[in-house]
C-alpha cells in the first residue's frame, strides 16, 4: 500500500506548475483562501483561476467548501489543501505522511471553525497587499506570517499576523490586529499593548500595531480608548473598506492619515530571541 500511494503522488507531479506550488504553500501556511482572494494574488483572468482550481481539486491537491446565504444563494468557495496537497507539502517540508483521515478531519474542522470569518479577514489584509504589489512593482510583501507562526516566533504576543512591507529601499514591519466587531475593544486593547511593550523591552522589534476595523464607529471608539495608553507602542488604525498600502492609516494621537510605508518601524536589537536576526547579527528578510 505505501508504494501505491507514493506512486499516485509522483504521478501528479508533472501536472504541478510553479504557481500551483505557491498556492499550495499559501494554503499550507494560511489554511484557507476564497476563489476571489486566489484570483487577485495569482491569476489575471477569473475564469482561468476557476478552471485551474477545479483541476487541482480533481487531482486531490485542493479541497473546497462553501455555505448557503441566509437570503438565498451561496457564499464563495473556500479553498484548502486536499489530501494530496497535504501529502505534497509534507514531502516538501520533510513532515510525516498524513493519513486520508487526518486530511479530511483538517478540512472538516476548518469548515466548522467559529473563527473562520476572522481568519479570512486577516488573510484578506495580506491578500490586498499582495495584489497591490502585483500592480506596483516598486512595492513588495517580503513577509507574511500567520497568527500561529507569529506567536511561535515572537512568543509574548498573539497578533493575527505579521508582515514586512517594502517600497523601494524602505521596509516597514507591522503586527496585524484584525477586528470583526465580535469582541469588546476596552477589555482587550490595553492587554494587547502591554504584550507588545514587553516585546520591545526585551530587545524585540518596535513595529506599529495595525488595528484593521470593521467600521468608522469602532475606529473612533478605539482612538478614544488609546488616549494615554502605551505611548511607547506605535498604533495605527484603518477600516476594512480601505486598501492597506495606501494613505489610510491614522496613527494614535494624530489627525492625518499616512501610507503603510510611512509608519514608524524599528526591527529591534540583534538579540538571541529576536527572529529578525541570524545568529551572526544579519537581518532576516
Amino acid at each position: 500500500m505505501p508504494q501505491s500511494r507514493t506512486a499516485s503522488l509522483l504521478a501528479i507531479y508533472p501536472h504541478i506548475t510553479n504557481r500551483d506550488r505557491l498556492l499550495l504553500q499559501l494554503l499550507d501556511d494560511h489554511q484557507v483562501l476564497t476563489t476571489d482572494q486566489i484570483h487577485r494574488m495569482l491569476f489575471h483572468a477569473r475564469r482561468t483561476c476557476q478552471i485551474r482550481l477545479g483541476e487541482l481539486a480533481a487531482l486531490g491537491l485542493l479541497d473546497r467548501f462553501r455555505f448557503a446565504r441566509d437570503g438565498g444563494g451561496s457564499h464563495p468557495w473556500h479553498w484548502t489543501l486536499g489530501h494530496h496537497g497535504h501529502r505534497f507539502q509534507a514531502a516538501a517540508h520533510q513532515r510525516p505522511e498524513p493519513t486520508l483521515r487526518t486530511s479530511r478531519q483538517t478540512a472538516h474542522r476548518l469548515s466548522a471553525n467559529p473563527h473562520l470569518t476572522h481568519l479570512l479577514t486577516a488573510n484578506e489584509f495580506f491578500v490586498r497587499l499582495t495584489a497591490h504589489a502585483r500592480q506596483h512593482p516598486e512595492t513588495r510583501l517580503d513577509r507574511w506570517w500567520s497568527e500561529s507562526l507569529t506567536t511561535k516566533q515572537f512568543r509574548t504576543i498573539t497578533a493575527d499576523g505579521h508582515g514586512l512591507w517594502s517600497n523601494a529601499d524602505t521596509t516597514v514591519g507591522f503586527f496585524l490586529e484584525a477586528d470583526t466587531g465580535t469582541e469588546p475593544l476596552r477589555s482587550r486593547v490595553v492587554t494587547k499593548l502591554d504584550r507588545y511593550a514587553r516585546l520591545t523591552r526585551r530587545g524585540g522589534p518596535r513595529y506599529p500595531v495595525l488595528f484593521w476595523l470593521g467600521s468608522e464607529h469602532r475606529e473612533e471608539h478605539l482612538h478614544q480608548l488609546l488616549r494615554g495608553a502605551h505611548d511607547d507602542v506605535p498604533v495605527a488604525t484603518a477600516t476594512h473598506t480601505s486598501e492597506p498600502a495606501e494613505a489610510v492609516w491614522l496613527p494614535a494621537g494624530t489627525t492625518g492619515r499616512v501610507r503603510l510605508i510611512e509608519l514608524p518601524s524599528d526591527h529591534g536589537q540583534p538579540v538571541a530571541d529576536n527572529p529578525n536576526y541570524h545568529d551572526d547579527g544579519d537581518f532576516v528578510c
